[in-house]
């Protein structure tokens, strides 16, 4: 038009500002559509904007930071735990330690007297309980190494940690217990049926004593690794303690089998008895190792925490404010005292990036002071469909 003033550069730039409206709420960025405002959805957002209100600057005293490091803050104390929440995993490995080292103390002495008597008495129950306090010996070296390894810190090839050395170790240990525990006590029980020497009763006399010391000091270990197991929780449970405890239990079952058989051999002069004997320490044995092979191999596929923890952590994502709904809630067991979170959120919307950013640091923050142990929290912010958020009309 004549006698109009050319377009100038900073003309289209306030064009282009102002062309840039907020996002109305209901509205989202992703798929430019409206996608429900009943009455919870209402009640979510003026929520939301009351909690953004209170977080305005104070003017008397403000904060001069950049954004950039606002937002650097934020995650650094996302990543610190509270020292007052952390569980106390020395300690607890200590004890553990502690447990193991008396169990093995109690087997190496146990085994020798064992080992001795059974080959004074010529008893296969006896020489059958030598080579199960042997085989405890073995496995409690093994679960000491778990113990040790499973504390590496993080590294690059293990991001998550080595928290779940300690159910390899442990399936180390249910193995051992069946081939060195299992498999030569059936075969002292097969060997006693097909070659009947006879043996004197002197020797089945100190055989008895043996076993009586070994019953007591078995016991004293297995009260002691009761006693701690106690002390844990849930699927937390360190599965060092509940082998020791597998290992302790069944030793004392097996002391008393051997008993049984001596004495009924000694009293009926039938050999069958005591290879009978043999024949229940060795499907001992192996019951025990195929249930601790078991729960280790559930921990090493893969396993989610316990459903009343799972339902507190969902709980508490479901009572944020900007969350309109939980689609997904995945966790897994990473090691004793580690385990990783991850959700996917729908937010309310109305949200700006920044706004999103902080919210998550935030509710990140919440997970964790819940539950100290949820050092690995991921959320994948996503939109919901429709008919999954709560609203109360279309």
């Amino acid at each position: 038009m004549a006698g109009s003033a050319p377009p100038t550069p900073y003309g289209a730039a306030r064009r282009l500002v102002a062309s840039i409206r907020p996002v109305p709420a209901g509205y989202t960025r992703r798929s430019g559509r409206h996608v429900g405002s009943g009455h919870a959805r209402e009640r979510k957002a003026d929520l939301n904007q009351k909690e953004l209100d209170t977080k305005k600057p104070d003017t008397k005293n403000p904060d001069t930071r950049t954004p950039e490091a606002k937002k650097s803050d934020a995650k650094e104390s996302d990543t610190e735990t509270p020292e007052a929440t952390k569980p106390d995993t020395q300690k607890s490995d200590g004890n553990t330690r502690i447990t193991i080292l008396v169990a093995l103390a109690a087997n190496i002495v146990i085994a020798v007297a064992k080992a001795i008597g059974g080959l004074i008495s010529g008893s296969p129950a006896l020489l059958s309980e030598a080579a199960h306090s042997v085989a405890d010996s073995v496995n409690e070296v093994f679960l000491l190494t778990a113990l040790h390894r499973s504390r590496r810190p993080a590294d690059r090839r293990h991001p998550f940690g080595y928290g779940k050395e300690r159910y390899f170790w442990s399936l180390l240990a249910a193995v051992g217990i069946f081939v060195m525990g299992g498999c030569f006590s059936f075969y002292q029980g097969y060997n006693a049926l097909v070659t009947d020497d006879g043996e004197s009763p002197s020797g089945y006399t100190a055989g008895l004593i043996v076993l009586g010391v070994a019953l007591v000091a078995e016991g004293s270990s297995l009260l002691r690794a009761l006693h701690q197991l106690r002390k844990q929780k849930g699927s937390a449970k360190d599965p060092a303690v509940r082998t020791v405890v597998a290992e302790d239990a069944t030793a004392v079952l097996g002391v008393l089998l051997a008993m049984a058989g001596m004495v009924l051999h000694l009293v009926t002069g039938e050999v069958v008895w005591e290879a009978g004997a043999s024949f229940g320490i060795g499907l001992l044995l192996v019951y025990v190792a195929y249930r601790l092979g078991s729960e280790a191999r559930v921990q090493l596929v893969g396993e989610s925490v316990d459903p009343e923890l799972r339902g507190r952590i969902a709980s508490l994502l479901d009572a944020q404010p900007e969350i309109d709904n939980v689609a997904q809630l995945l966790t897994m067991r990473l090691g004793m005292d580690s385990a990783l979170i991850a959700a996917r959120i729908d937010l309310v919307p109305g949200l700006d990036s920044e706004e999103i950013e902080l919210i998550c640091v935030r509710i990140k923050r919440s997970v964790a002071g819940t539950w100290p142990e949820a050092d690995h929290v991921f959320l994948d912010i996503t939109e919901a469909p429709p008919e999954t958020s709560r609203t109360d009309g279309t």
